[in-house]
């Protein structure tokens, strides 16, 4: 991974935005992290559904796959633990 590629090879670009869901709620809202040039960096946030879609919309999101979660979510694991793939 090059300096100005984020760890999906993705080239870090500052008007991108990426949404991930992370769950649609019972009561109706949508639970989902919002980032920013690199889906590593974000902020969760909570939704009803109609302006989670609004919003998606407005910012024009990239919504990212189950596979790209699980590589940043691997991603995670090496900062956290320094390897790949450790859950403890």
């Amino acid at each position: 991974m090059s300096e100005t590629q984020t760890p999906l090879g993705r080239p870090f670009d500052v008007s991108q935005r990426y949404v991930r869901l992370r769950e649609h709620r019972a009561d109706g809202f949508v639970a989902f992290d919002f980032s920013i040039g690199d889906p590593r960096i974000c902020v969760e946030l909570v939704m009803r559904e109609a302006d989670y879609r609004a919003f998606c919309h407005t910012h024009e999101v990239e919504h990212l796959s189950g596979e790209d979660g699980v590589a940043l979510d691997a991603e995670e694991l090496k900062w956290r633990y320094g390897l790949p793939g450790i859950s403890q």
